[in-house]
């Protein structure tokens, strides 16, 4: 009875302190969940993986767009311009969650190019950019992008976003756009999503009420169990398997090295080499 009461209080402790860190991060975040598990490698730098960047199997935390301000890509490059320097992920700019058109398919966590508003006289402007009051949107992105053995800037030229919203990219997608209508034909062919009403289109502007939240930190590798789980593990860089195992190794083996030592300085403590003379006596 003893035993089975101790394992029942260790449970309901364990289940308290997971239910308050669940807490405090919903109340930090301000989103539900607050975090997210990434499935793809669409945002990943390097071919192994590197903390700091966004790879499949990393968990990140969900930040509510009401409590941050999204900054684009073209704010964060802008010389001399209020958010000039601002990086996120190894790259200049935010990275956001959206749902693709509003609809239900799993959220798509990629970069924030360029923000595009109505102007009052009826065009679109763009933040961090010169483009004011344009009918089309032609910028040309300090991002390199690899194409017939050479290397060219990403450039969107004539692009008309439709309306308000962001224009998007993974890092990792050479320099394909999200948005089908703002790529070149040598660029790719962009994303396709379900709308609200069920059907299947390519992916519009960003609307704001589409945005789930802004990436924040990042806790690497632990994701990877969910997706080993559900055998979603494809994309998963294979070094991140053997960072999990030795993390993994050293939290188990932490508590077991910290009861040795806590032993050992007791054993050596002037009070416990008193009490044994005493007792000796």
């Amino acid at each position: 009875m003893g035993e089975a009461w101790s394992w029942m209080r260790e449970a309901v402790l364990a289940g308290g302190l997971i239910a308050t860190l669940i807490t405090v991060l919903v109340l930090m975040t301000g989103s539900w969940p607050p975090m997210v598990v990434i499935e793809s490698n669409s945002m990943q730098h390097d071919e192994n993986g590197e903390i700091g960047s966004i790879d499949a199997g990393d968990l990140v935390l969900v930040m509510s767009d009401d409590r941050k301000n999204i900054i684009t890509f073209a704010e964060a490059t802008e010389e001399g311009g209020v958010y000039e320097n601002y990086e996120s992920h190894g790259m200049p700019g935010d990275v956001i969650i959206y749902q693709k058109n509003g609809g239900t398919d799993t959220p798509v966590i990629h970069r924030a190019l360029l923000e595009v508003v109505a102007n009052e006289s009826g065009g679109w402007d763009a933040p961090g950019t010169t483009l004011r009051n344009v009918e089309t949107i032609t910028w040309t992105f300090d991002i390199q992008c690899p194409y017939h053995g050479g290397e060219y800037d990403l450039k969107v030229e004539n692009w008309d976003p439709v309306h308000e919203g962001f224009l998007t990219k993974g890092d990792n997608n050479d320099c394909m756009i999200d948005q089908p209508a703002a790529n070149a034909q040598n660029q790719g062919p962009g994303l396709s999503g379900t709308n609200s009403d069920g059907s299947v289109g390519p992916v519009q502007t960003v609307k704001g009420e589409w945005v789930v939240g802004v990436a924040g930190a990042e806790i690497p590798w632990v994701g990877a169990i969910k997706l080993g789980l559900s055998n979603n593990s494809d994309s998963v860089p294979s070094s991140t398997w053997t960072k999990l195992a030795f993390t993994a190794f050293i939290l188990l083996a932490i508590p077991a090295i910290w009861e040795r030592v806590a032993n050992r300085v007791m054993e050596t403590a002037p009070e416990v080499a008193q009490a044994q003379h005493e007792e000796e006596e």
